[in-house]
């Protein structure tokens, strides 16, 4: 859900009010290849996973997400975008020399380092306007790198598509930042809860998708497509 955005084309449904129900496979003949024919030998899990994010994200996270919007003025969510993507440019920067990109390296260092200074602690994107901009690198995309096959798709809680390869990376990068602690988060069990908090709320802000507004019946095979394309092009680039 997080990684996605832009899949909206309809009248938003709510999230019990799911559109018809299918499987490409019923539909499709067993001699048939289709492009959609991605590993997911998770997939009963996978699709009830779908569901609980979706009812979730409707009956919790989105309000939650909305009352945010409502109070805070579109310049205090902006720099509290800014100041996450700037504190995460610390894994930006982990990968990208992990991946010996001197290009990037260098350049997230610059991002770092003028954003946190002249920015205000990240508060404003200074670096964009001075055409310095973000090289978006996370360790599943060091796996990918290096040749590690993507593996099962999975459907995790809250955060939506993934799969094996990229599950691995996730746990990877959050390890790294909270050992990094560069906000000295854990001596201060209120502050880091609150952080996250606020971090998962920026994020889901910023995320247009919306669960069942495809208008397809087969939202479940489409978000897992859209999902693995992606990651294809953030490993190739």
């Amino acid at each position: 859900m997080i990684l996605l955005s832009g899949c909206s084309t309809s009248p938003e449904k709510s999230a019990h009010e799911t559109p018809a129900q299918y499987s490409v496979e019923s539909v499709v003949r067993d001699d048939v290849n289709y492009v959609i024919d991605i590993y997911d030998p998770w997939e009963g899990f996978n699709r009830g996973m779908y569901r609980f994010n979706a009812g979730f994200d409707h009956y919790i996270f989105l309000p939650v997400v909305n009352a945010y919007t409502y109070v805070m003025p579109d310049v205090v969510e902006d720099s509290v975008s800014n100041f996450f993507n700037n504190l995460f440019e610390i894994t930006n920067l982990v990968n990208s020399i992990l991946q010996l990109k001197p290009t990037a390296t260098l350049e997230t260092t610059e991002r770092f380092l003028i954003n946190s200074t002249v920015g205000l602690a990240g508060l404003f994107d200074v670096a964009s306007k001075w055409g310095i901009y973000e090289h978006d690198e996370d360790f599943g995309q060091t796996l990918g790198h290096y040749g590690v096959g993507e593996g099962p798709y999975i459907v995790l809680p809250i955060a939506g598509p993934s799969n094996m390869r990229d599950t691995t990376g996730l746990i990877v990068d959050s390890l790294t930042f909270t050992e990094i602690d560069i906000l000295n988060l854990d001596d201060h069990n209120k502050r880091k809860a609150a952080f996250y908090l606020l971090n998962a709320i920026d994020r889901r802000h910023r995320t247009g998708f919306r669960y069942y507004d495809s208008g397809s019946p087969f939202e479940y095979e489409l978000i897992r497509l859209m999902y693995t394309e992606k990651r294809k092009l953030d490993i190739a680039r």
